[in-house]
């Protein structure tokens, strides 16, 4: 009795091990964009070429910090609910420049089921200086103005926020919509 225990409990740290943590440089290309490590930062998908010349692609862990997740692998129901891709390299806010990519964002079916890639996609705004419930918003009132006025006139009033600041980012909660 004892030892069929032991058996199970070394069993299941084994397990634990191997599909427990994430590590970004272990998950493949189309698991590692929308990814958080164990380590509580995101993944990032990045390419390089070999030295053939021919473009490779790795996943590493980037320096962005989520507070609130860790160790998790975005749905491919999210993914396909707010619009994004995959495949996507780097974190970049150029998406809240293409207004079909902020409808999608702000629907229902990404704002208020994907918290993941609205907390990216939050903070992305906070480090260009605007609000993303308040772009949500405006994009909802507007919706034939054209992106770059509406985050001109979101933006705040002391600008964006610094470089420095730029890459850790406190996940805090997107209001409802």
């Amino acid at each position: 009795m004892k030892f069929s225990l032991l058996l199970l409990f070394t069993f299941s740290l084994f397990l634990h091990g191997s599909f427990g943590a994430i590590i970004c440089e272990d998950l493949t290309m189309d698991k590692c964009s929308f990814a958080i490590s164990s380590s509580g930062k995101r993944c990032v998908l990045e390419d390089f070429e070999d030295k053939k010349g021919k473009v490779e692609f790795q996943c590493r862990t980037s320096e962005v910090t989520v507070e609130t997740m860790s160790n998790y692998l975005e749905t491919d129901d999210c993914v396909k609910a707010c619009g994004v891709n995959r495949n996507a390299t780097g974190i970049s806010s150029d998406t809240l420049l293409d207004k079909n990519s902020v409808v999608t964002l702000c629907s229902p079916p990404c704002y208020q089921n994907c918290p993941n890639i609205v907390d990216l996609h939050f903070n992305l705004a906070l480090g260009e200086g605007v609000s993303l419930p308040d772009l949500c918003e405006q994009q909802r009132n507007h919706p034939d103005c054209p992106m770059i006025e509406l985050l001109s006139s979101s933006a705040a009033a002391d600008g964006p926020v610094g470089s420095a600041n730029r890459f850790h980012y406190s996940a805090a909660p997107a209001p409802s919509i």
